[in-house]
C-alpha cells in the first residue's frame, strides 16, 4: 500500500507533467477534466483510458479512492479529452475491471484482459 501511494504521487509529481500535453492524443493516454469537491477549481488527470460502446473506461491502478475519482462520482459528470476529441461525460461508476473489458472495442478488449488492474471508471457520454 505505501508503494502504492509513493508510485501514485511519483507519477503526479514527475510522469503526469510530462504526459499531459499528450493525453488525449496518443492511444490509451487521455486526460479527465474535473471539479474539485470542497474548493470547486478545475483539475486535468492524465489517465489510462480506453474507448467503449457508449463513452469511455478509465484503468484505476490506485484503486477508486483518488482524488479525481472521488470528485468525478460527486460531480455526476466531467469532460474527456481522448482520440483527438473532447467529450463530455456522465454516470461515472466504479466496476470490476472485466465489466469494462466486456463493453470496450477491440483491440483494446483483448490486450486489457490481461492487465494487473482489478478495477475501472466506466463513464457515459452525454447527449
Amino acid at each position: 500500500m505505501l508503494f502504492a501511494r509513493r508510485r501514485a504521487e511519483f507519477n503526479r509529481n514527475y510522469v503526469n507533467p510530462l504526459v499531459e500535453p499528450l493525453a488525449g492524443y496518443v492511444p490509451l493516454w487521455a486526460a479527465v477534466d474535473h471539479v474539485g469537491r470542497k474548493t470547486g477549481t478545475g483539475y486535468r488527470t492524465p489517465v489510462t483510458a480506453f474507448p467503449t460502446s457508449d463513452g469511455v473506461a478509465v484503468l484505476l491502478p490506485y484503486g477508486s479512492d483518488t482524488d479525481w475519482v472521488r470528485n468525478l462520482l460527486a460531480s455526476g459528470s466531467g469532460r474527456v479529452q481522448i482520440d483527438g476529441r473532447s467529450l463530455l461525460v456522465e454516470q461515472p461508476r466504479v466496476v470490476p475491471l472485466k465489466e469494462a473489458v466486456a463493453v470496450a472495442d477491440a483491440p483494446w478488449r483483448y490486450l486489457l484482459r490481461i492487465a494487473p488492474i482489478g478495477s475501472a471508471l466506466l463513464l457515459t457520454r452525454a447527449s
